[in-house]
């Protein structure tokens, strides 16, 4: 979240991406950030997922991504 933010303050588009058990973590921190910024939520868990598996779970966030850096 403050990566995200130091980018968005030197106007550098950014988008956090996480697995959905932290969606109310993300939302916590935004508030107390007084910032909120584009997320986009993977499957959870990933720690144990193979090389593969994290392969295709970019390729399915890919258009959630590229739309929210282009703020479509």
């Amino acid at each position: 979240m403050h990566d995200i933010a130091d980018l968005e303050g030197r106007d550098i588009p950014g988008v956090g991406v996480a697995s959905t058990e932290f969606v109310q973590a993300a939302e916590l921190q935004s508030r107390s950030l007084g910032f909120d910024p584009a997320m986009v939520f993977v499957a959870h868990p990933i720690q144990d997922r193979s090389v593969e598996e994290m392969h295709q779970l970019a390729e399915q966030a890919l258009d959630a991504i590229v739309q929210a850096l282009s703020g479509d």
